[in-house]
């Protein structure tokens, strides 16, 4: 595992070196938390997750994330700062940290193959996961964020589940899963079905009751332990989308009911379930009690109309997989459904408690899988999920393929077998033989703009110059804009800032003289733009005649002065000029 991880690691370095060396993020959110670490150095609090420079003059927009994954980029920069200087030591932390946990799904991910099945399923595994691009794209360097921590606790609550000790599983399966709803609140339907799993020992055999118990326990311990950490006690308010008092309320309720149950063991199968189902519905009773919007939308249920449809709705890593293009839903699909075939043939395999652990593993799977269609980020979770029963399915193909005499049926059975792990490779080649699809997809990606087409972190040399202001800036470019430069900006594209976000799209869409009007209220200084950029175009086709699309065009109205935007390829900046 730890050869493979430093030939995939190097290889992601390569690959990504002109991203790393023009400080250039995979996602606007990457570059936020870099925003909310360094602001956390400079002595921000601990429990402030406030941005400051984000709708300045509303006051700020607070942050739904975890210091949990600030605390590693945080010592790495504060521990090689002065050794090698801090912007050494910032390119070392946002390379090392993505590194780190892939080798860390690494070796939880081979774990599982290593204890159950061999050295050679342990191989493949971690080559499933090389191979595997929904998760090296959360794995790689400059993906901080927190996707990469969720999959870390998903192996780390799955590995529990292989433990010797009932008692000690279950409270690895709690803590890990206590860690990753502190990080994510997205992670609650798979914790849902790691629990159901354990109800099921439960009933299967009574005497594995402490596996369910132990891990509620767990839960709800290290959940409120978290929170305290990483929240205090100064805002006890109830929130969709991130854990609150309600969310621990709901899970020290469970583990109260639970412990209780158990101790009335031996007891009918009536009873027990009845139990379980005063647990679950005690819960959810809490929830739509205190906070029924949750139940109805989640993170989002409060999100503005005009922002749910041109933000959220253009959010494609947040929609369902048949939102995705064809080649990005046949990588978060195909190897996880042959992975479940292949978990649930292990099961009919194996005997005992291994074939017990390997139904229970498909049912696990099968969740994220089912989750991963409705929003598609989370299948990054179920590839990794994957990578175990599908190493075994590759040896047995490889076996197979092996035992072949004539060349050409073990050569198909070789391109099948790459189609297989490489599902989109065959749809790409397709498309590009095909000059019709090519030029579609050809004016498809000039429309969304390539990275490199507008280099805004190259602005920072030219907004130094300019006196402290407001920008108003598309929500895809405005993190990089805080990044390189001390100014603020009017909305980033974080759903707890909804009502500037509205503010943002309602000027985009003005006609230039209502912008103009809007902008002079606020106090905006700047506008920037990357005409090139999918969402500026997007405000553009909505409104021909709006003010995004006159800067599109390049016809600035009257009220603006342009600006040098310096080295900063394809970014436009305007001055707004004092009335």
């Amino acid at each position: 595992m730890g050869l493979a991880w430093a030939l995939v690691s190097a290889l992601l370095i390569a690959v990504n070196w002109s991203a790393i060396s023009g400080f250039r993020f995979p996602d606007p959110d990457d570059a936020m938390r870099l925003l909310q670490v360094r602001d956390l150095i400079a002595g921000q609090g601990w429990f402030d997750l406030t941005q400051t420079r984000v709708d300045a003059p509303g006051g700020g927009v607070p942050m739904h994330w975890s210091r949990l994954v600030d605390l590693p980029l945080a010592a790495t920069v504060l521990i090689l700062t002065p050794l090698i200087g801090a912007s050494a030591a910032e390119m070392a932390a946002l390379i090392a940290i993505p590194l780190v946990t892939l080798g860390l799904a690494m070796l939880l991910a081979a774990r599982i193959a290593w204890r159950l099945m061999g050295d050679e399923e342990a191989a493949l595994t971690s080559l499933m996961i090389a191979i595997s691009v929904p998760v090296l794209f959360q794995l790689g360097p400059m993906r901080i964020d927190h996707h990469g921590w969720q999959i870390v606790c998903a192996l780390a609550a799955v590995n529990g589940l292989m433990a010797r000790s009932p008692r000690l599983g279950g409270r690895v399966i709690g803590a890990a899963l206590a860690i990753w709803l502190s990080i994510s609140i997205e992670g609650l339907p798979l914790a849902a079905m790691i629990f159901a799993v354990l109800a099921l020992r439960w009933l299967r055999d009574r005497e594995a009751r402490a596996w369910l118990v132990n891990a509620m326990q767990s839960l709800a311990v290290t959940g409120a332990a978290l929170f305290v950490l990483t929240h205090g006690i100064g805002d006890l308010a109830t929130y969709c989308d991130a854990i609150s008092p309600l969310h621990l309320a709901m899970f020290g309720w469970g583990a109260i009911v639970l412990t209780f149950l158990a101790r009335s063991e031996p007891a009918p199968r009536g009873i027990v379930l009845c139990g379980f189902a005063l647990a679950g519905c005690g819960a959810i009773a809490m929830l739509l009690v205190t906070a029924p919007h949750c139940a109805s939308g989640g993170g989002f249920s409060q999100l503005d109309p005009l922002v749910a449809r041109y933000w959220h709705a253009n959010v494609l890593e947040g929609m369902p997989v048949w939102r995705q293009s064809l080649t990005t839903a046949l990588q978060y699909m195909v190897t996880p459904l042959i992975a479940l075939i292949a978990a649930r043939n292990l099961a009919a395999k194996s005997r005992d408690w291994l074939r017990r652990f390997w139904g229970d593993y498909a049912l696990i799977l099968a969740a994220a899988i089912a989750v991963s269609v409705f929003v598609s980020r989370a299948g990054a979770v179920a590839c990794v999920l994957a990578a175990p029963p599908l190493a075994w399915q590759l040896r047995h193909w490889l076996r197979a393929i092996r035992s072949m005499d004539r060349a050409a049926p073990r050569m198909a059975a070789m391109a099948a077998l790459a189609c297989a792990l490489l599902p989109a490779f065959p749809v790409m080649v397709l498309t590009n033989a095909l000059p019709a699809r090519a030029s579609a997809g050809a004016a498809a990606q000039h429309v969304a703009g390539k990275p490199t087409d507008c280099r805004v972190t190259d602005a920072g040399p030219a907004l130094a110059l300019l006196p402290g202001g407001e920008i108003f800036a598309p929500l895809d470019i405005a993190p990089d804009l805080l990044l390189v430069s001390d100014h603020s900006v009017l909305a980033t594209g974080h759903h707890r800032g909804h009502a500037s976000m509205r503010v943002l799209i309602e000027t985009a869409l003005a006609s230039p003289a209502k912008a103009g009007q809007i902008l002079s209220e606020r106090g905006t200084a700047y506008v920037a733009i990357c005409p090139s950029k999918a969402e500026a175009h997007l405000y553009a086709r909505i409104a021909p005649e709006g003010f995004a699309a006159s800067l599109i065009a390049g016809s600035a109205p009257e009220w603006l002065e342009p600006v040098d935007p310096g080295t900063a390829k394809g970014l436009k900046l305007w001055r707004v000029k004092p009335e």
